[in-house]
């Protein structure tokens, strides 16, 4: 009985979806920029390309840019006075965390891939305190222009990544990173340039 209700409904049903897959995609981009603009203090630009929902959390004190291109399933979160500052033309991919308490820049044109982390604090021990009330410590991260930045990336609190580098997948990054220059590993290391990058 469920296998003849499943043919006789959802064979058409199916049709009707694939014909109506345009608009579907088009309100659901269109839902996820009015969710995020009402989240944000900031006028969001309507160049702004979201293919699915952003989780906005904290102070909600984030800039972006124009012709900005994210992915589903991004969680940006701002503490205390901390911002964030996404750049003209960035892409961020599906399941990004960017986090700040003391601050992230993204400077324009810069990729970031799927499930990076970029989190500019550390958690603090303290005798006699569980972690998760003993405080944080926080330095600023910043992200220059035109960065690649690899699928499943960390990036740790204090670092400056120089314009055009890249950040090899899965790469741990706890020290700055030149422009130009090619990492990899865990921690990062140079591994070259983007001169003789692939």
């Amino acid at each position: 009985m469920k296998r003849a209700l499943k043919l006789l409904i959802g064979s058409p049903l199916a049709v009707v979806l694939r014909v109506l897959r345009p608009v579907r995609v088009n309100l659901r981009r269109i839902y996820a920029h009015a969710a995020l603009a009402a989240d944000l203090p900031t006028k969001l630009p309507a160049s702004a390309v979201l293919l699915g929902a952003v989780h906005v959390f904290g102070t909600a004190n984030i800039e972006i840019g124009e012709d900005v291109l994210f992915y589903p399933d991004l969680h940006l979160e701002t503490q205390e006075a901390a911002s964030i500052r996404i750049g003209r033309g960035c892409v961020i991919s599906r399941g990004a965390h960017i986090v700040a308490m003391a601050g992230v820049t993204i400077g324009p044109g810069t990729l970031i891939g799927e499930y990076a982390g970029i989190r500019d604090a550390n958690h603090q021990r303290s005798e006699g305190q569980v972690i998760r009330d003993a405080g944080h410590s926080a330095r600023p991260i910043r992200i220059g222009s035109q960065v690649w930045i690899g699928r499943n990336v960390t990036i740790l609190g204090g670092v400056t990544i120089g314009d055009e580098a890249t950040i090899g997948a899965n790469a741990v990054v706890t020290r700055d990173v030149a422009a130009r220059a090619v990492v990899a590993g865990v921690p990062a290391r140079p591994i070259g340039s983007a001169a003789t990058a692939p």
